[in-house]
């Protein structure tokens, strides 16, 4: 990158296309699902399935874009990302039948896998290095504002313009907005491995295997999969947790609302203080939060707006760590391949999540159901536990980003 292209700027128009990403893909179900259930006549079931299916694609494809980014940088990855979503967006608004509308989610899967959070804060390792904590944390603040922006216009174009033309008008600005942004600031990189460079010249220690690293490895992915699979089903699934907490309707979305402010809340904290702590506390607190803010719902304690708070800020730094804790732990050099690889069973279980949760409310009801994912939050905080523990000849050793 030349030195005249400031982080802040780069970060602000990755940000703005985090932001168009993120309210073209994983969120749009919840404002789209009924106008298009209603236009088509699809199946409720299949439409908000299309979602699922773009994250089994982005999953897919993860190993080898974390690949790709290690080869050749972030450049050509972000860039396809802005095609493959204007392409999947010009299919859905033009899809007649259920198969071009599911062949339209595939495209946007391949834009999510190319463009998302793991995608990008890979990139952002290739850019920076070991200094990307700073970067990632800042770009995450602009993604938590995804929902509160793209619900509401999504919500005005249906109803002046319809669905489909609303289609069309998202895939013109990844490709007049995104595109240019994208290009404008993520440069081209040398087309030769990071990992191969640093093999001949000597990789810096943090790039060296870490002890007990297989197990490390396994017991990430396991975290940051389940916290992905829990976040993605009380998401879809929260205004049914409400209700069956004797909340109505009305009442539930204005605690929704509330969802999005406690993500970038914390996520602002954990820019002010992060630089302090190494970011496997990041995690802690993310792990911790979450499962108390589920424990306090099971429990049917009559504080939701704490709980909404709690439970988000804790999923909304999740996201945090997902990116910084990998590039701590085995250095900049191979993240960007690591962080494909660990994308690859979070993004599979983010897809089916959703659906099996779905599946659960009917068979055993709601109350079931959070007792369920009460219990993996709680899991998760043991395995956290486990992998401080495992991580402790590393923590001694300072080898903080």
């Amino acid at each position: 990158m030349p030195a005249s292209t400031h982080p802040r700027v780069v970060i602000t128009a990755l940000g703005i296309s985090q932001i168009l990403a993120w309210g073209t893909s994983f969120y749009i179900p919840a404002v789209f699902a009924q106008p298009i259930t209603a236009d088509t006549g699809w199946s409720l079931s299949l439409v908000v399935g299309g979602t699922s299916l773009g994250l089994l694609t982005a999953g897919l494809i993860s190993p080898q874009v974390g690949k790709l980014i290690d080869r050749h940088g972030g450049r050509p990855v972000l860039l396809a990302s802005s095609l493959f979503y204007a392409a999947g967006l010009v299919t859905l608004g033009l899809a007649a039948a259920l198969p071009m509308y599911l062949f339209g989610w595939v495209l946007i899967g391949a834009g999510m896998g190319t463009g998302l959070y793991d995608a990008v804060f890979a990139a952002l390792g290739r850019m920076y290095g070991s200094e990307a904590r700073g970067p990632i944390t800042n770009l995450t603040l602009f993604g938590g504002f995804a929902s509160t922006i793209c619900w509401p216009l999504s919500a005005f174009m249906i109803e002046h313009v319809g669905w489909r033309a609303a289609c069309f008008v998202y895939a013109a600005l990844h490709l007049c907005l995104s595109l240019p942004l994208q290009m404008a600031v993520v440069r081209k990189a040398a087309a030769k491995s990071v990992s191969s460079t640093a093999a001949s010249s000597g990789a810096p220690p943090a790039d060296l295997p870490i002890k007990h690293e297989a197990v490390i490895f396994g017991l990430l992915a396991l975290v940051l999969s389940l916290a992905a699979g829990i976040g993605s089903i009380v998401i879809v699934h929260l205004m049914i947790f409400l209700a069956a907490r004797g909340v109505d309707l009305a009442v539930a979305v204005s605690l929704g609302t509330l969802f999005g402010p406690a993500q970038v809340g914390a996520r602002v904290i954990e820019r002010i203080f992060g630089n302090r702590y190494h970011p496997i506390w990041t995690m802690i607190s993310s792990c911790t939060l979450m499962a108390v803010g589920l424990l306090m719902l099971y429990g049917r304690v009559p504080a939701l707006v704490l709980i909404i708070l709690l439970y988000g800020g804790g999923y909304g730094v999740s996201w945090i760590g997902r990116g910084t804790l990998p590039l701590a732990l085995f250095g900049p050099v191979r993240f960007p391949r690591l962080m494909g690889k660990l994308a690859f069973p979070s993004l599979i279980v983010q897809a089916a999540a959703p659906s099996l949760g779905a599946l659960l409310i009917e068979a055993a009801g709601a109350d079931t159901t959070i007792g369920v994912l009460t219990a993996f939050t709680l899991i998760n905080v043991v395995l956290i536990g486990m992998l401080w523990w495992l991580c402790q000849d590393h923590l001694n050793a300072g080898r903080t980003p």
